[in-house]
């Protein structure tokens, strides 16, 4: 896993560059988030349980075939796993909003993540609105918290949903 100095870093080293002045640019507005990032990333950690559970029953709400008999979320089992699921997806998110880069979620969540949805046929149209809505929701918790700027917490949230909506299931 690497974060976003460690990127932009092996970008300029690659091509044998000296840090410009948009390098310093981009280091400048990683550092000034950073204490919103730690923030936000404490928030998380403090509440995931509430998210995850909140966010399940607003999915649920939003999307009720999912519970109903023949859903994917029909059984207890079926529902704790979609729960599991969306715990996942936070805790990396909280991983890739504090490195201020998306390789985490690459390496550890959608790589593998595509090919198990395919073979369980896992619809990918509900995993996305519950990742929209976890996101939605911190980004409430970080704005009542005094986070003036929260669009830094869009972008690992974002970045899952393009992911997810590329796979073909």
């Amino acid at each position: 896993m690497r974060d976003a100095v460690t990127n932009l870093i092996k970008n300029y080293d690659i091509s044998g560059r000296y840090l410009d002045r948009d390098a310093m640019d981009s280091l400048k507005d990683y550092f000034t988030s950073g204490t919103a990032r730690v923030a936000v990333a404490t928030m998380i950690s403090g509440n995931a349980a509430t998210i995850v559970k909140d966010a399940g029953l607003q999915l649920f709400e939003d999307v009720p075939e999912l519970i109903r008999p023949g859903g994917n979320a029909y059984t207890t089992r079926r529902y704790s796993a979609c729960l599991r699921d969306m715990d996942y997806y936070l805790r990396y998110a909280s991983y890739a909003l504090v490195a201020g880069s998306m390789d985490v979620l690459d390496e550890r969540v959608l790589q593998g993540l595509r090919e198990t949805y395919n073979s369980l046929g896992v619809p990918i149209g509900p995993t996305v609105v519950g990742i929209q809505i976890m996101k939605d929701m911190l980004k409430k918790m970080a704005t009542d918290n005094g986070v003036a700027d929260t669009s830094f917490i869009d972008e690992p949230f974002e970045y899952m949903t393009r992911q997810l909506s590329e796979v073909s299931v």
